[in-house]
């Protein structure tokens, strides 16, 4: 070999280690930085993200989260919102350029997206959709115990075309489904509100669902839970039903439990979907063994209630699982005052207190709040306003947002400290990031520590800001 090849050879060798070196040295330096980003009411900062912050020396006075990754709770299945049929409705007429724009926003974690990882829709039509529905609606005084006119055709023309264009960006998305109330001729009232599940339509009701999962299925879009009833104990909403626990436990252990069973479903059968006022109504179904061995967990809403009473279910029955599966925000909507209750009670308290998943109520709306049925909620304020193809983000946004983004599904709790007027909830996802997201709960600005394993930083927050840290 000739002179000259050899000093090229050695050239070449001599950049690829000085490369090596280089990038180990630029992940060093990465690895040694905690990314940071701020959502702060009092400057109008909006989920912006900050100058990354170093480990190191630290101010000894300040207070200090320790976070201890040895001690972990329970896996997270993720974030997200309701995609109700109203909300469906708006971004489907969006044009088509504007539509995957917003989706692509919501559903991936590129750049500034907020990585929804957690649907619910509704079985029939919510309060939220433009007008009330069933899958097998019938002129008064006429029944369908055969489900011979079961039909999905009102879903087709919204819900079903977008739920495709969020697969098509996340096919691993999560969908939770709830029923707002079941066809009207199967209830005691005859009526979309109120009034009970008759009973010799238990059976029929249970091959309902059956024939829903399995059309939204072959539509490739794959239900993994299914609550019993949405808010079982109001029945003011149109549509809505009620459902005490035993008619809940009867209707689960004789009839759905053994139907999806029977079809080979796993959709997940998910308890209660109420307020948390009322721990007994699931734990009374849980202790009821012939239902409880189809039943995969409990959900809450918070409109009632303390967030601890999720913990009393856990304690009562540890083997089953918890889901946050509404709360709302009203018009018009104040960021300050929303954070301080959705941050600090519902994504840090809610999964401090077991909870798989948060999902706010709604995902759209318009600028006057519509569409809803009439008796529906006339104040419901979508985490975005859609006009047109004009986007505005509002409160229930950047509260998903701080979490959604960072903490991906299959990642885990894990323990953090709860030093005076910080709370916070802690994180690690499945790749080793670790995750903080932290709330100021004074009245001053207060500077903090953050303690991990041997490294630690200072930080800061105005008071009502939230923060979410993440580092590897």
């Amino acid at each position: 070999m000739s002179t000259f090849y050899k000093n090229v050879i050695i050239l070449l060798l001599s950049v690829l280690v000085f490369n090596n070196s280089f990038c180990q040295q630029a992940v060093h330096r990465e690895s040694n930085k905690v990314q940071f980003w701020l959502t702060d009411p009092s400057d109008s900062t909006l989920f912006k993200q900050k100058a990354a912050i170093e480990f190191g020396k630290i101010a000894d006075q300040a207070r200090t989260i320790t976070i201890d990754k040895s001690q972990a709770y329970q896996s997270i299945d993720g974030f997200g919102y309701a995609l109700t049929g109203g909300s469906a409705m708006l971004i489907n007429k969006m044009t088509a350029g504007s539509r995957m724009k917003l989706l692509n926003e919501l559903f991936t974690t590129n750049g500034s997206s907020i990585g929804v990882s957690y649907l619910r829709i509704s079985v029939g039509s919510s309060d939220l959709d433009d007008h009330v529905f069933s899958y097998d609606d019938l002129p008064a005084g006429e029944t369908d115990p055969e489900l011979k006119k079961f039909s999905l055709a009102t879903d087709e023309a919204n819900l079903i075309p977008v739920l495709k264009q969020i697969l098509a960006i996340n096919p691993k998305i999560k969908i939770l489904v709830s029923p707002w109330s079941p066809p009207a001729w199967m209830k005691t009232n005859g009526e979309t509100h109120g009034g009970h599940l008759k009973p010799e339509y238990y059976k029929t009701y249970a091959r309902y669902f059956v024939k829903y999962i399995n059309g939204m299925r072959a539509r490739g879009i794959t239900i993994d839970a299914l609550t019993i009833q949405n808010e079982p104990l109001n029945p003011k909403n149109n549509p809505s039903m009620v459902m005490e626990a035993p008619e809940q436990a009867d209707f689960i252990a004789n009839n759905l439990g053994p139907a999806l069973a029977a079809a080979k479903l796993k959709t997940k059968i998910i308890l209660y979907d109420h307020n948390a006022d009322r721990p007994d109504y699931p734990i009374s179904i849980l202790d009821n063994k012939n239902a409880a061995k189809y039943v995969d967990g409990s959900a809450f809403h918070l409109y009632g209630g303390k967030i601890d009473a999720l913990s009393t279910v856990h304690n009562s029955h540890p083997d089953k699982n918890l889901y946050f599966t509404e709360q709302w925000v009203g018009s018009p909507g104040n960021l300050k005052a929303e954070i301080n209750f959705h941050i600090k009670e519902i994504i840090i308290g809610a999964t401090r207190n077991w909870s798989r998943n948060v999902i706010e109520w709604n995902l759209a709306s318009d600028q006057n709040q519509e569409p809803h049925t009439p008796g529906g909620c006339t104040r419901c304020l979508g985490a975005v306003t859609v006009t047109g193809d004009n986007i505005i983000r509002n409160p229930a946004y950047y509260i998903i947002a701080h979490a959604a983004k960072f903490v991906r599904p299959g990642s885990k709790r894990i323990a953090s400290n709860l030093p005076a007027n910080l709370p916070n909830v802690a994180f690690i996802n499945p790749d080793g990031k670790i995750v903080l997201i932290v709330y100021n709960d004074d009245k001053t600005p207060l500077v903090f520590n953050v303690k991990y394993g041997g490294k630690a930083i200072t930080s800061s927050l105005n008071p009502g800001a939230v923060a979410t840290y993440t580092w590897n």
